[in-house]
């Protein structure tokens, strides 16, 4: 019998049971923590990418897994650093995601990207109605 030493590029594959839990709580949490936090969060357009890649059925169950852990990780109440936290609070959120993304970039299409450029675009119309 002959031992393998990892190489660190072996498939392993979510925990559906997690996966599913972490879409419901990404589900309801996602939009009120975005929104409350709009002009505070600097990765935006990458967070909004990555929820709609998440979220689409058409992305693999691997990197929808990667994916909603993250975004589990974004809504999450208590993290590492609390995002009340002036300039540092979305630091490991944003960490996160990226790392998150970096895994999975294949898999965030030209259609995710372009729904979270509209849909930035479509907030920050309503966002200035609702203050103007």
């Amino acid at each position: 019998m002959t031992a393998s030493i990892p190489t660190g590029t072996e498939l392993t594959i979510p925990d559906p049971e997690r996966v599913e839990r972490d879409e419901r709580l990404v589900r309801g949490r996602f939009w009120p923590k975005l929104r409350a936090n709009l002009h505070r969060i600097p990765f935006l357009e990458e967070l909004l990418a990555a929820y709609f890649c998440a979220t689409d059925p058409a992305t693999p169950y691997r990197a929808k897994g990667i994916l909603l852990a993250a975004l589990a990780y974004f809504v999450l109440p208590v993290d590492v650093v609390p995002d009340w936290l002036l300039i540092a609070g979305f630091t490991d959120d944003a960490a996160v995601l990226a790392a998150a993304i970096q895994t999975v970039r294949a898999n965030l299409t030209p259609a995710h990207w372009t729904r979270a450029k509209e849909t930035l675009r479509a907030e920050a119309v309503g966002n200035s109605e609702r203050t103007g």
